[in-house]
C-alpha cells in the first residue's frame, strides 16, 4: 500500500508567459523580451519527504541543541527573548546586503531614521516578533500572520509602504536587472497563482506528522520560489522557520539566530534553494540543520554572559537596595537602549539621582549615550549591543570551520 512517502520531491514545473512588466502607474514592455519562463512550485500540503539517513541525523542533533539552549533562556526569557530576536533579525537582514553597525542599530531602535539600513534592520525584528508571537498565540499558522509580519516589516519602507502586508499582482524575478527579468536566477510564478500556493504552503506549516526540521526548511523553500510580495520575501521567509520551531514546541523562551549561520555559507544557501527548485530539499535542510546547531551553541554561551551582566554590573557599582542605580542595571539588562523618559520612568526616583545613577553606569562602562545631543538623548547598554555582533561572529565562524572539517 501507498503510504504516501516520498524519498524524492516534485521539482517545479515551468510556464512561459508573455512579457509585459508590470510596474507602478503601468506597464512598461522590454522590446528585447517577448516571454518570460516562470516557475510553478508544486503544492506540498500533503507530500511527505524523508531526507537522506545522515541529513535525518543531523536534524535531530540540531533540534537537541536547540531545545537545550532555548532551556538555557528559561527564566530570562523577556530580555534574552528580545535580544535573540535582534541577533536573527539583523543576520536575516545582511543576507540580503543590508549592513549597519550595532550602535547605529541601537540608534535606530531608539527612533532615528538616519541610517536606512539599521532602520531596516528594527522593522525585520519587528517582523519577526509579529510572526512569532502570533503563531505561538493561535497555535497555528494562518495566512494572515504572514500578511502582519511584512506590514510590519514594510510599512515605513517609502518604496514599498503601499504595497506592506498584500501578495503581490505584480510578476517578480530575483536577480536580472530592475526592470527586466533577463538573466534573473529565478522567475516565481505568475502573480494569479500566488493565493493558491499560499494556501497550501500554510497548511503545509500547519502539519504535525513532518519532521521539524524538514518541515522549516522545505516551508522556507517553497516561501522564497513562491515569492509572495514584492519585496521582503527573504527576511519573512527566515521568520517562518523561527516560527516553525515556535509551533512545534522546540522553542519556547527564544529565537536562535539560524540566520547568522546560512550568511557564513550564503553562496551554499541560495545554491540549495535551487537544488529544492530542481526537486532536491536534501542540501537545504542539512545547511538549516547545521546552521541551527551552531547557532544553538554559541547562543548558549551569549545567553549565559548576558544572564551574568546584571550581577556583574552590580558587583562593581555596589549600588544601594531601592536606589537609583540598582533599578537602572535591571531595566536595561530588560531593555538595552532606553531615552530620558523610559530611563525616569524605570528608575522611579528623582530625577537628581536618576542622572547620578546614568553618570555612575557610564563612568563604569556599561553604557553610553549614543545620540550625540543635549536634548531627547538616548543610552544604550554597550556591553549587550557589542554582543549582538559577537554572537554572529562566533556562528560564523564555527560554520566556516565545520565546512573546513567536512
Amino acid at each position: 500500500m501507498d503510504d504516501g512517502t516520498r524519498a524524492e520531491w516534485p521539482a517545479h514545473g515551468v510556464e512561459t508567459l508573455p512579457w509585459q512588466q508590470q510596474v507602478r502607474g503601468g506597464t512598461r514592455e522590454d522590446r528585447m523580451l517577448r516571454s518570460v519562463d516562470a516557475t510553478i512550485p508544486p503544492l506540498i500540503k500533503t507530500l511527505d519527504y524523508t531526507p537522506p539517513l545522515a541529513v535525518l541525523l543531523t536534524t535531530e542533533k540540531a533540534l537537541l541543541a536547540v531545545a537545550q539552549a532555548d532551556t538555557d533562556a528559561q527564566g530570562h526569557s523577556a530580555a534574552l527573548s528580545r535580544f535573540m530576536v535582534r541577533s536573527e533579525s539583523a543576520a536575516s537582514s545582511k543576507i540580503e546586503r543590508i549592513e549597519a553597525s550595532a550602535r547605529d542599530y541601537a540608534k535606530a531602535m531608539a527612533g532615528s531614521k538616519s541610517n536606512t539600513s539599521a532602520t531596516s534592520m528594527v522593522a525585520a525584528s519587528a517582523a519577526l516578533h509579529e510572526l512569532i508571537s502570533r503563531v505561538a498565540e493561535n497555535g497555528r499558522f494562518e495566512l494572515e500572520h504572514l500578511t502582519s509580519a511584512h506590514h510590519a516589516l514594510m510599512a515605513d519602507d517609502p518604496e514599498e509602504a503601499d504595497y506592506a502586508g498584500r501578495l503581490r499582482d505584480m510578476q517578480n524575478w530575483i536577480g536580472g536587472s530592475d526592470h527586466s527579468p533577463r538573466g534573473a536566477l529565478h522567475v516565481p510564478p505568475a502573480p494569479e497563482r500566488v493565493a493558491g500556493l499560499m494556501e497550501d504552503l500554510v497548511a503545509y506549516l500547519n502539519r504535525d506528522d513532518v519532521p521539524v526540521m524538514v518541515q522549516a526548511a522545505i516551508g522556507h523553500a517553497q516561501f522564497e520560489s513562491i515569492h509572495a510580495f514584492t519585496d521582503g520575501n527573504g527576511r519573512i521567509g527566515r521568520a517562518l522557520v523561527s516560527a516553525v520551531l515556535r509551533r512545534r514546541g522546540v522553542t519556547r523562551n527564544a529565537v536562535v539566530p539560524l540566520a547568522s549561520g546560512l550568511l557564513a555559507r550564503r553562496d551554499d544557501y541560495f545554491a540549495s534553494l535551487g537544488s529544492y527548485r530542481l526537486g532536491d530539499p536534501a542540501p537545504l535542510i542539512d545547511l538549516f540543520a547545521r546552521s541551527a546547531h551552531a547557532a544553538a551553541e554559541c547562543s548558549r554561551e551569549t545567553i549565559a554572559r548576558l544572564k551574568a551582566m546584571p550581577n556583574e554590573w552590580a558587583a562593581e557599582l555596589k549600588p544601594r537596595a531601592g536606589s537609583a542605580a540598582a533599578a537602572l542595571i535591571g531595566a536595561f539588562y530588560d531593555h538595552p537602549v532606553m531615552g530620558a523618559e523610559a530611563i525616569e520612568a524605570s528608575a522611579d526616583s528623582a530625577t537628581s539621582q536618576v542622572y547620578r545613577a546614568i553618570d555612575q553606569l557610564v563612568d563604569a562602562g556599561f553604557i553610553e549615550e549614543i545620540t550625540g545631543r543635549k536634548k531627547n538623548r538616548v543610552w544604550a547598554a554597550s556591553e549587550v549591543m557589542a554582543e549582538l555582533d559577537e554572537l554572529d561572529r562566533r556562528i560564523q565562524a564555527a560554520m566556516h570551520e565545520r565546512k573546513q572539517d567536512g
